[in-house]
């Protein structure tokens, strides 16, 4: 059995991929194959089912992972220490960040650009995805940092430092009857019952904020438009075809998408966040919590800031 068989082992299994895997190991896809076969006959057991349109461990592979994962890592630990008497830094970190989190301000390609400039034998993986999937990555090892949407306090296991805080709005379209009476200043969640809303998509952190405010009303939200993108929300809002639910705008962002916006009411008032978070007892490797340490001087806590555009 070979370090390196069990590396390629680990990456099938993340990118659930042949092809994916040698990819992301700068190798041939015939040569991951053939040595992880060769793991598979000295272990006696097959440990990848192939299937399916998915490549996925089979149950001795399911046992077999943790083990696996924990020998790169132990390897890993051996490199960083020599590492660590001449001053050199090197791994891999594996960072998430939900769509569009950018146009909020977190210029995480910069902070990237820098770290990677201070650390050029960091190897870094940037992935965009809902806030659910992040955190079920980050649990499970797949991602040492990620910018999520926060929903509620972070589960059992995960520390956040929240970088953006603004209240959720209803943004209509200006002739929209729900900005009437004039001067109506706030907007109470009843007054969306039975109104087409327009959404974030599930497993993202404002749409569980969304159905949570509905339920609380006493009603379910009914979607009508779901989109990935925030300024796609905007423009189909200011279109007239429904109500976004969306952060705090700013007024110029607002008159440029032609949209009026009204705070929505509620105990305690319905909130966007976005929070960088990490598992508890830190990033395995030296990597990723160096990089850590830095998003989290790069990104301090901005409550209140107004924003627009992540995909929370």
């Amino acid at each position: 059995m070979e370090l390196r068989q069990l590396q390629y082992f680990v990456a099938v299994v993340e990118e659930a991929n042949f092809t994916r895997a040698a990819a992301r190991l700068h190798l041939a896809q015939p040569g991951v194959s053939a040595q992880i076969r060769q793991l598979e006959r000295e272990l006696g057991q097959p440990l990848l089912d192939r299937s399916g349109g998915r490549v996925t461990p089979t149950e001795a592979g399911e046992a077999v992972l943790p083990y696996a994962r924990a020998a790169l890592a132990a390897a890993e630990g051996v490199r960083q220490t020599v590492d660590e008497f001449t001053g050199l830094l090197r791994g891999r970190v594996a960072l998430g960040m939900v769509s569009g989190a950018a146009a909020d301000g977190f210029d995480v390609a910069s902070l990237l650009a820098d770290f990677h400039d201070t650390h050029p034998g960091v190897e870094m993986a940037l992935t965009e995805d809902n806030s659910e999937r992040m955190l079920a990555a980050l649990r499970g090892g797949e991602l040492d940092i990620a910018l999520i949407g926060l929903a509620d306090e972070p589960p059992p296991g995960i520390s956040a430092q929240i970088v953006l805080d603004v209240p959720l709005v209803a943004a209509v379209a200006p002739d929209d009857p729900l900005v009437a009476p004039p001067g109506r200043t706030e907007l109470p969640p009843a007054a969306l019952r039975d109104r087409p809303l327009i959404s974030l998509p599930r497993g993202t952190g404002l749409r569980a904020v969304l159905e949570r405010l509905c339920a609380a009303a006493g009603f379910r939200p009914r979607i009508a438009f779901e989109a990935a993108s925030p300024h796609l929300l905007a423009q189909l809002a200011a279109r007239g075809l429904g109500v976004a639910v969306v952060p705090d705008l700013p007024a110029d962002a607002a008159r440029a998408y032609g949209l009026r916006t009204l705070p929505l009411t509620g105990r305690p008032r319905p909130r966007g966040r976005i929070a960088l978070v990490w598992r508890t007892e830190g990033p395995a490797g030296p990597a990723a919590r160096a990089l850590l340490d830095r998003l989290r001087t790069a990104l301090p806590e901005r409550a209140g800031r107004h924003g627009h555009g992540a995909r929370q």
